[in-house]
C-alpha cells in the first residue's frame, strides 16, 4: 500500500464499512481527527431501515453522530467537533461537504469512487497533515493505492495477531517432572504444597512466567502427561496451581476417557462447578463436541446439576443457501444440527456397535432435557439451570456471541465452540470474530477457561484433506 507520511495532524476518512463494523470506530483514533464524508452518511441513510443487524448499527452510528452534533453551532462544525474520550486526550470530528466534487478521471460515479475523491480533495486542502483513507473493503484499498491515496485497514477490533489467531490456554513444560520439581527449578520459584478437602494446591512464590494467565492449563507433555495443574491464581511474584483429576483411565465423563493432556483439561474445565464459561478451539475431529455433551449429560442427567441442555449454533451455509425450510424451530434447526445427532450417535454406542439414538424411547427421553435453539431467538430470554452450547461460535460476530453469553442466569454454564480456520461468515476473520473475542475478553476472569486442542486420533483422509488444502 500507499507509504503514509506520519505527520503531526492525522486526519483519518473512515469509509461506511467501519462505522458498520464497529459503531465506536470514531472513538478509536485518540487525539487524531476524524473525518465522515457526506457519501458515508448517504449510505448510513440508506442502511438504517429494517430490522437486520446491518439497519440496528446503521441507526445506532447515526444516534451518537447526533449526539456528537447537538448543541453545536456552525463554527464548530467547520473547525471541528470535540470528541470526548473516557480516557486519554480529545480527538475532533470533521464532516466533509463539497458541493463542486469532480470524480475522478477515468473512474465511473458510484459511492466509493465519491469517498476516493473526497479523500483525494482533502488531501489537496490539507498538505500540512496526513489524510488516510481506512476502509475494510479490500477493492477500494487496492483502487485508493492504485491512486496513491494513503489507505489502512481498520485494526482496532483485532484482538490478536494474524500470527497468533487463538492463545492456546496451556503452557507445556517437558521438563516439570511427576511431581513437578524439574518445573520449580527452571522457573526458580518456591514451592509450597497444600492440601483443601480432595484437592491438591501449589503455591508457588517467586519470578511467574508473565503469559500465565487464570484458567490456564500447566503440564509436562501434551501427551502421557503425568503433572497436570489448573492456574486458579496469578501475579507477577505469586501463583496458585491446583492439580487436575485424571480422566484418562479410571475416572470417565458419561463413558468418556481423555486421550491426552489437553483433552484431559477440557474434561476438567467441563466438569468443574468453578468454571462458568468454557472455550474450546480446534480443528475438526479433535473432540470438541463430543466431551462437551458428554459433560451435558453427566451434569443433566446423573448428577442433577443443570436441569436442561440447549444446543445452539450459527446458521450459516458453507455454500449456496437452501431457502426456507418447513417446520417448527427445533425441525427448522434439524439440518444444521448434523454435529449434535453424529456426537449423539457415538455417545450411545455400545460395545456391539449400536446405537440407541435412533431408538424413539430413548430419543424421547434425552428430548425432554435437551432443547436445539435458533440464535436469532434467544435475545430478551435468561436462562437458568442451564447448561448452554454455542457451536460454530467462530461464525458470530462479536456482538452476536455477546447477546449468547449474556443470557445467562442462574446456575448457568455456556461452552462456546468453535475453529476459527473455518470461518463461513463474510467479513469476519480469525482476528475479530467472536470466538477471538470471548477468549480475549474472558482470559484474566477467574471463572473462565480456555483450551485449543490440537493432537488426536483423525482418519487418514481427513488428515490428507487438511494437508492438501
Amino acid at each position: 500500500m500507499v507509504r503514509i507520511d506520519k505527520k503531526a495532524t492525522r486526519l483519518y476518512v473512515l469509509d461506511t464499512n467501519v462505522l458498520i463494523h464497529d459503531p465506536a470506530a470514531l472513538y478509536q483514533f485518540d487525539e487524531h481527527e476524524v473525518v465522515i464524508p457526506m457519501t458515508v452518511l448517504e449510505e448510513l441513510d440508506k442502511h438504517k431501515n429494517g430490522i437486520r443487524e446491518i439497519a440496528r448499527t446503521a441507526r445506532q452510528v447515526s444516534r451518537t453522530l447526533s449526539d456528537l452534533t447537538a448543541n453545536v453551532n456552525v463554527d464548530l462544525i467547520r473547525d471541528g467537533i470535540p470528541i470526548t474520550r473516557l480516557a486519554g486526550p480529545e480527538g475532533r470530528l470533521r464532516l466533509l461537504c463539497y458541493n463542486d466534487l469532480k470524480p475522478l478521471d477515468p473512474l465511473p460515479d458510484s459511492p466509493d469512487n465519491r469517498i476516493l475523491a473526497e479523500t483525494f480533495r482533502l488531501r489537496e486542502e490539507r498538505p500540512d497533515a496526513s489524510v488516510i483513507l481506512v476502509t475494510k473493503d479490500i477493492n477500494l484499498r487496492v483502487k485508493a493505492a492504485a491512486l496513491g491515496v494513503p489507505v489502512e485497514d481498520y485494526l482496532n477490533d483485532r484482538v490478536f495477531d494474524d500470527s497468533d489467531a487463538m492463545i492456546d490456554g496451556a503452557r507445556i513444560y517437558p521438563d516439570a517432572g511427576h511431581d513437578g520439581s524439574g518445573l520449580w527449578d527452571s522457573l526458580k520459584v518456591d514451592v509450597r504444597v497444600e492440601r483443601h478437602a480432595d484437592k491438591v494446591v501449589y503455591q508457588l512464590a517467586g519470578d511467574i512466567p508473565a503469559e500465565w494467565h487464570l484458567g490456564m492449563l500447566v503440564s509436562d507433555s501434551d501427551n502421557g502427561a503425568s503433572f497436570e495443574a489448573i492456574v486458579r491464581e496469578v501475579s507477577p511474584q505469586q501463583a496458585s496451581l491446583e492439580l487436575l483429576t485424571n480422566y484418562r483411565h479410571g475416572a470417565s465423563v458419561w463413558g468418556v476417557h481423555a486421550h491426552d493432556s489437553r483433552q484431559n483439561f477440557t474434561l476438567n474445565l467441563l466438569m468443574d462447578d468453578d468454571i462458568d464459561l468454557v472455550t474450546i478451539a480446534g480443528s475438526a475431529g479433535t473432540g470438541k463436541t463430543f466431551m462437551t455433551l458428554a459433560a451435558a449429560f453427566q451434569q443433566t442427567l446423573d448428577t442433577k446439576r443443570f436441569e436442561r441442555i440447549v444446543f445452539t449454533r450459527a446458521p450459516i451455509s458453507m455454500s449456496e443457501d437452501i431457502g426456507f425450510l418447513p417446520g417448527t424451530e427445533e425441525e427448522k434447526m434439524s439440518p444444521w444440527m448434523g454435529a449434535f445427532h453424529d456426537n449423539m450417535d457415538n455417545l450411545l454406542r455400545d460395545e456391539d456397535g449400536g446405537s440407541s439414538w435412533e431408538n424413539g424411547a430413548t430419543r424421547q427421553l434425552l428430548g425432554s432435557r435437551v432443547q436445539i435453539r435458533a440464535p436469532g431467538f434467544m435475545r430478551g430470554r435468561t436462562l437458568n439451570d442451564t447448561f448452554l452450547i454455542i457451536d460454530e461460535a467462530q461464525n458470530f460476530t462479536p456482538k452476536q456471541l455477546k447477546s449468547l453469553v449474556t443470557r445467562a442466569g442462574r446456575n448457568t454454564k455456556i461452552v462456546c465452540l468453535g475453529n476459527v480456520g473455518q470461518i463461513d461468515t463474510p467479513y469476519l476473520t480469525a482476528n475479530t470474530c467472536g470466538m477471538a473475542a470471548v477468549v480475549q475478553r474472558f482470559r484474566d476472569w477467574p471463572h473462565a477457561g480456555h483450551v485449543t486442542l490440537k493432537s488426536v486420533e483423525r482418519s487418514r483422509l481427513a488428515l490428507a484433506g487438511e494437508e492438501m488444502l
